[in-house]
């Protein structure tokens, strides 16, 4: 009896392991997808920059503080890191700087969905625990 507890508690876990890291990672998706909706719905060009820099720069603090965090381990500092970097890349292509063109007014909705898009590959691409990607929601919800 007491093995088959054991057994099903185990089992829980794991089904609600997996369900929260499904769930971190859709609520990171979407939160650069609404920045693309946002951007979209609005016609003035220096808005839509505003939108996107406030959106990137709001992940990149919630990235920082996540990583300085005691929890995270070291292999997700590391992963933590490449999407920071993956971040500061959209960031310096949006503003022009760091030796990337400044992304042009009428290709800011195309820039938008292009975040989405590698926010999206590194999500895939970089692993990080469960843990981790519940803090990043849990900071991104506290900042906004």
């Amino acid at each position: 009896m007491l093995k088959r507890t054991a057994l099903r508690v185990f089992m829980t876990m794991c089904v609600l392991v997996y369900a929260g890291t499904a769930l971190a990672q859709n609520n990171v998706q979407e939160y650069f997808n609404d920045a693309a909706c946002k951007v979209k719905a609005t016609s003035d060009p220096s808005q839509k920059r505003d939108i996107l820099a406030n959106e990137l720069n709001t992940m990149s603090k919630a990235l920082d503080k996540v990583q300085s965090s005691p929890l995270v381990s070291e292999t997700d500092r590391a992963g933590i890191g490449r999407v920071k970097a993956a971040l500061q890349e959209n960031q310096d292509e949006l503003a022009g700087t760091n030796g990337y063109t400044r992304v042009p007014d009428d290709q800011l909705n195309a820039f938008s969905d292009y975040v989405v898009q590698n926010m999206e590959q590194a999500d895939k691409t970089i692993t990080i625990s469960l843990v981790v990607a519940l803090l990043i929601v849990i900071i991104i919800i506290l900042i906004v």
